[in-house]
């Protein structure tokens, strides 16, 4: 009994270092956190985003409001709670790679100054996120929960799969925590589990479930490996992009199922 409480403490304590790592949420001062590993518990956190999305679009549908609110407030709920990390990784991601020399987009790159691209990027994946939001009618919650937990298994490929280039950094705490491949199973069996329960939900949702999956994984994958083709590795602004690109890539591709 005691090793299990002690089991159940150590999660939360993760559990709450990953939230307070990856999100704006706030949580009571506790103290002696240990931020290691937290990269494992990442899909999990794109959860429960998701779950808390996908309650405040509930609750707005409940009232009365239209879709094409109810879908751009849930986009902008969506940044508000990661503090835009994720996002302000994917503008400098594309501001590094506007640059024509590759020995130069690293640090372009550290440059907290926002390019044309990085705008456009932004402008991009909110506009990509909001439309695909506004065609997805049914099942919104567990979408919402899908994009974020397949966005957040993204980074984790792309930190097990590929090379860190800089020598300190959050990243490189990261690299640390995610060593193989066998690091990645425990998110993609969470996410197949979400697809299973939209079974348990709606028995008639076969296509919807393995399409989640197949996009899912495939997005994720490819996503990662592009951003290492184009810059031959990984820093922690690529990990953002992974996420964002994936998770609106990923709301895309639903709408035609």
């Amino acid at each position: 009994m005691t090793n299990l409480l002690q089991w159940w403490k150590y999660l939360w304590l993760k559990m709450a270092a990953a939230i307070i790592f990856y999100t704006a949420i706030p949580l009571p001062y506790i103290n002696g956190l240990d931020f290691g590993g937290v990269a494992r518990l990442a899909p999990g956190v794109g959860l429960m985003i998701g779950g808390i999305l996908g309650l405040l679009d509930g609750v707005m549908n409940f009232l009365g409001m239209p879709v094409f609110t109810r879908s751009g407030l849930v986009v902008g709920v969506w940044i508000a709670i990661t503090g835009g990390l994720h996002l302000d990784g994917a503008m400098d991601t594309a501001d590094g790679l506007a640059v024509g020399d590759p020995e130069r987009r690293l640090v372009v790159m550290a440059d907290s100054a926002t390019g044309a691209f990085g705008a456009m990027a932004a402008i991009a994946l909110v506009l990509l996120k909001t439309t695909a939001l506004i065609d997805l009618s049914e099942n919104r919650s567990l979408v919402l929960m899908a994009a974020c937990g397949w966005g957040r298994w993204g980074q984790q490929v792309a930190i097990a799969r590929y090379p860190y280039l800089k020598p300190t950094g959050k990243g490189a705490l990261h690299q640390e925590a995610i060593t193989s491949l066998q690091d990645l199973l425990p998110g993609l069996f969470l996410l197949i589990g979400l697809s299973g329960l939209i079974l348990l939900l709606y028995p008639k949702g076969l296509f919807l479930a393995v399409g989640m999956i197949f996009a899912g994984s495939a997005i994720a994958t490819l996503t990662a490996a592009w951003f290492n083709h184009k810059l031959g590795g990984h820093t922690g602004d690529t990990y953002g992009a992974v996420v964002e690109w994936t998770e609106a890539l990923f709301l895309c591709v639903l709408t035609m199922f």
